[in-house]
């Protein structure tokens, strides 16, 4: 039975206050939303679950996971807990982890959820608590994204806590800093107010959709585009490589198309993954590139170049093009859907438009 569906049973269940009937709903409604999400605690039985919101927000199981691949050592502390499914994660590869929330509710829920792990509870503030804290190993972030009245910010500077102003006591605390943070913030804006250190980046998506930027302390400055859903397509780089990479564009004929994945457009390897892969970048503007012979293993979308066809219906896609996809749609009088692909763009700066089906 759905959460919707158990609240309208209220009547069945007199024996609980109004209060316990409220954390009922709230308990199948998590369980519910988040099975997916979140398979192993969905199997832990009387697992406790915070309210909508908290669920809605946190790391999905496989990217917390991916994340403690990143870290370990003796001693974390997660100062931004939360619901606690990266403190969960991240605390399988340390010795002990302090997780710290001003949330009290939130924290009594760690405090159920976590009873039998090597974490300690601490309700109070990131700030506070660095006031009197010792030395550890890793100290993890994932400021909150909203001000005071629950609007989303853009700058790294307006998140809660100010991870910009925190950074120099985080750094006299721990040996490495790992900072989450939302794929909506301008990352060479971030990188900017963080560049008294040098930091690792890694973009993390899932099935073509970014989810979260993650900046590690202490490294080469190496950038990661990964998706989670192909790990095996992982694109690492660095800036220096990017800038140092040759832009060719090429008229001729192509009989592939390729698009790279959300994860690697976020942080621009334009010219770098047409040099990789020995594709032909189709104009300066235009992140699609081209190949006479299909290129294997490619992270993104390819696809084969067609025939023009008179077409009812069809996927259309306009990338620095003049027209929005939905207004091409209705030039070419086509429905949405089917097998068959419109893409327009702009080649070495011409308006251009591909007839393509999937690879």
């Amino acid at each position: 039975m759905s959460v919707a569906d158990l609240a309208l049973q209220r009547n069945k269940y007199k024996h609980l206050s109004d209060d316990e009937w409220r954390w009922f709903l709230q308990q199948v409604e998590g369980k519910e939303r988040t099975a997916e999400k979140l398979p192993t605690f969905a199997s832990i039985p009387d697992y406790w679950y915070p309210v909508r919101l908290s669920c809605e927000q946190c790391s999905s199981e496989l990217a917390a996971r991916y994340k403690a691949s990143l870290v370990s050592g003796e001693k974390m502390a997660d100062l931004t807990g939360g619901y606690g499914v990266d403190t969960y994660f991240l605390s399988e590869n340390f010795t002990h982890t302090d997780y710290v929330e001003q949330n009290a509710e939130l924290c009594r829920i760690a405090t159920h959820n976590f009873a039998h792990k090597p974490i300690t509870i601490h309700n109070t503030s990131a700030e506070e608590f660095l006031t009197s804290a010792g030395q550890y190993d890793l100290i993890f972030l994932d400021p909150a994204r909203r001000d005071s009245h629950g609007g989303k910010v853009f700058r790294l500077e307006d998140c809660t806590p100010n991870v910009v102003e925190l950074l120099p006591t985080l750094l006299t605390h721990s040996k490495r800093v790992l900072l989450k943070l939302s794929p909506m913030l301008d990352l060479t804006q971030a990188i900017h107010a963080l560049s008294a250190v040098t930091w690792d980046i890694y973009v993390v998506a899932i099935k073509n959709e970014v989810k979260e930027l993650l900046l590690v302390s202490g490294g080469s400055g190496q950038i990661t585009a990964i998706d989670l859903a192909q790990q095996d397509q992982a694109f690492t780089f660095t800036r220096e490589e990017e800038s140092n990479s040759p832009f060719n564009f090429h008229l001729s004929p192509f009989n592939f198309l390729y698009e790279p994945s959300a994860a690697i457009l976020k942080v621009g390897a334009y010219k770098l993954i047409a040099e990789r892969f020995h594709l032909l970048k189709l104009d300066v503007n235009t992140h699609l590139y081209g190949s006479e012979e299909l290129v294997s293993n490619f992270p993104g979308r390819v696809w084969r170049i067609t025939e023009e066809q008179d077409l009812k219906q069809a996927n259309v896609l306009c990338r620095n093009y003049p027209l929005t996809p939905e207004a091409l749609k209705k030039k070419l009088h086509l429905r949405d859907g089917g097998t068959a692909f419109v893409i327009g763009c702009r080649v070495a700066g011409k308006p251009t438009l591909f007839f393509a089906e999937r690879v």
